[in-house]
């Protein structure tokens, strides 16, 4: 109403554990399918503990859970739900599992932080888990065609396979020819990776990255397959310190792009991160992170999705009443090299006409520690990921002003800008 105060919202605690490689370690941290449930506990008591709230003081939490046939409960597996109940939290408290695919971890975020802008809730939480390495292969049609020895043909269905939709293109096909019409070459994209890792690397060598991972005891295997002992996973297993243009430039591009390769694209990642966030009235003795001062969503064509992290940048600046040069840092998700390429492209054209100076200072202050290609990018947790390491990255730079932004699901967007 006019004349009322508007409510603030601030991030109290953000934590996310190791992402971890396709069949990687984080693969038989839990039995076959539940995975994410327990990905997704670690992250929630974390979350409390560090924000020293008790889950009571929670009114609502939102998760990014996209895909259900990884759950050991394929059939409506209320993700969220069961995590929640198994940490032996209050059964009264309001859970909600989204799926706006890789968009996902961002949207549960800016739900909670509808809800308190509404005066619904006083304190959220929002995230996301994904967890690649326990998905299931699939066979269709068996339920009435019945099954007997003998029966020919069985078709088994990856749903990992070309990594889209079936009605659609393949995102690699649309990226990398979106690529091409915004003039960033197959060159530039092995380049943007390679900074992912050498970023990634330095970073992790100052010890950044220590604020945000939850270090995880995980089992060793032998090649039998049984656990001979246990080690502390505390990287992000996605990283190649040995990654080189020469070996980015050598890779074959994937499902008919004529750009994308699996070294300038993220992996298929195991992972779980979240933010909880509280109007300035729940903040209590916690000293918060930051402050969350606008989120917008947005969306374009289907094939667009290289552009549309773009798209709600400039729309949640308008939102916010700010602008670019506002922004100290930028996080744009590497869901591939072409994403944060062609996006600083549409913003320099945007706000300076182009300008090369200023998409190379727009480039400069983007993905600072590296990003999704060297993190690695369990999908429906990524947009956690990218608010929390603004927050943490701002904070030791004396504070600011930050984007964050996330594409996903056929050229759908999200973004948050951040105060510190």
């Amino acid at each position: 109403m006019h004349g009322e105060k508007m409510t603030r919202v601030f991030v109290l605690s953000a934590r996310r554990t190791p992402f971890g490689r396709f069949g990687g370690s984080l693969k038989d941290l839990a039995p076959e399918g539940k995975l994410v449930i327990e990905l997704t506990m670690i992250v929630l008591k974390e979350l409390l503990e560090k924000a020293n709230k008790s889950p009571d003081e929670v009114d609502e939490v939102y998760w990014g859970v996209g895909d259900s046939s990884q759950c050991h409960d394929v059939y409506t597996p209320v993700v969220l739900r069961q995590a929640w109940l198994k940490c032996g939290f209050n059964p009264k408290k309001f859970t909600l599992d989204i799926d706006r695919a890789c968009c996902s971890g961002m949207d549960a975020l800016m739900l909670g932080y509808r809800a308190i802008l509404l005066g619904e809730a006083g304190v959220t939480i929002g995230g996301g888990v994904t967890c690649f390495s326990q998905e299931p292969l699939i066979i269709r049609g068996l339920r009435w065609k019945g099954y007997r020895l003998g029966l020919e043909n069985i078709l088994i269905e990856d749903p990992l396979y070309r990594l889209g939709y079936k009605d659609f293109n393949p995102v690699a096909v649309d990226t990398g020819e979106v690529a091409l019409e915004y003039g960033v070459s197959r060159e530039e994209q092995d380049m943007w990776a390679l900074r992912s890792h050498q970023r990634y690397g330095k970073a992790w060598q100052e010890g950044k990255f220590k604020d945000e991972i939850i270090p995880l005891e995980v089992p060793i295997k032998d090649e039998r397959g049984r656990v001979v002992g246990k080690k502390v996973l505390e990287i992000d297993e996605q990283y190649r310190p040995d990654a080189s243009l020469e070996k980015l430039s050598k890779l074959p591009t994937i499902y008919g792009s004529p750009t994308v390769t699996a070294g300038n694209a993220p992996g298929l990642n195991d992972g779980a991160a979240g933010c909880l966030i509280a109007s300035e009235e729940k903040v209590g003795d916690c000293k918060p992170l930051g402050e969350i001062v606008a989120m917008a969503y947005a969306a374009q064509e289907a094939r667009y999705i290289a552009s549309v992290p773009a798209y709600a940048i400039i729309k949640v600046l308008e939102k916010a009443k700010l602008s670019l040069d506002d922004m100290k840092l930028i996080e744009i998700n590497e869901a591939f090299a072409a994403q944060p390429l062609v996006s600083t492209k549409i913003l320099c054209q945007e706000y300076y006409g182009g300008n090369e100076e200023k998409l190379k200072e727009i480039r400069e202050k983007t993905n600072v520690n590296g990003s999704a290609i060297a993190i690695g990018h369990p999908n429906t947790a990524s947009g956690a990921r990218l608010v929390m390491h603004l927050l943490y990255e701002l904070r030791r730079r004396g504070g600011g002003y930050g984007v964050a932004a996330i594409c996903g699901g056929l050229a759908q967007g999200s973004a948050c800008i951040v105060k510190v």
